[in-house]
């Protein structure tokens, strides 16, 4: 499942007429394509993406995405995705991950190590997130705490850096189990404030007491592409994924 429904303001001219999933980081190749890539690498070929600003264009370009990748796209359609903030985009999407999904933001540019460590923490918890605890922190990042057990007790990026165990990087892994409880948690998150992140839906989920657990993904160059600068490192790493 990929999350494509961003309009990606501080992007622009580049997204004036583009989702930010849909910016090209390695000649014609775009973060959408690195996404598609690396989820058919591991296996998974029917993909969920969510879809909000400028959804035509990825709608336009579905049928070239699956022939050049061997995946099924399945395409929910966010309405509110100029309105609202991401929480809703998820909760939209839960039929689809009803049974299971491995979950990638649409602005994130990363190996596909990533993917690969997430499936091999399959029985770990309800939902693992894929977390980086080697890079340093600063205010901006979506941040996570665990408890003595490795549960997560905490993830926001409204925390003191050095009290965090690490970064999330956008990219989560939910067990048929989950599926239904973090519905759940995702609309009353929604519904309490649409400006709320899907983030703040895992904490309501673990709040009520759901399991959800980290993968530390290690040494590995990663970028979530929110500006100018972020997509200059993309178009760096993009090139090794």
């Amino acid at each position: 499942m990929v999350l494509a429904a961003g309009a990606g303001r501080r992007l622009r001219p580049e997204t004036d007429g583009l989702p930010k999933a849909l910016l090209p980081v390695d000649g014609p190749v775009t973060i959408l394509d690195i996404a598609l890539r690396n989820l058919a690498a591991v296996g998974l070929r029917d993909v969920t993406v969510v879809v909000g600003y400028a959804a035509g264009a990825v709608r336009d370009r579905a049928a070239a995405l699956e022939a050049e990748h061997g995946v099924r796209l399945t395409l929910v359609d966010n309405d509110r995705a100029e309105e609202w903030n991401n929480a809703y985009s998820l909760w939209l999407a839960r039929a689809h991950f009803a049974a299971g999904a491995l979950l990638v933001n649409g602005d994130t540019v990363h190996p596909v190590a990533v993917e690969q460590t997430l499936l091999g923490a399959a029985g770990q918890a309800g939902i693992v997130l894929a977390v980086d605890d080697v890079k340093s922190l600063a205010d901006e990042e979506m941040k996570v705490i665990l408890g003595p057990d490795g549960r997560l007790t905490r993830i926001t990026k409204l925390m003191d850096p050095a009290q965090a165990h690490g970064e999330y990087i956008g990219a989560t892994l939910i067990n048929p189990a989950a599926a239904a409880p973090l519905a759940a948690a995702l609309e009353a998150t929604w519904r309490r404030d649409p400006s709320l992140y899907y983030e703040d839906g895992y904490q309501e989920f673990a709040d009520r007491g759901g399991v959800i657990k980290t993968a530390p993904i290690g040494k590995v160059d990663w970028v979530e592409v929110d500006n100018h600068d972020d997509l200059r490192r993309a178009r760096e790493i993009a090139a090794s994924c």
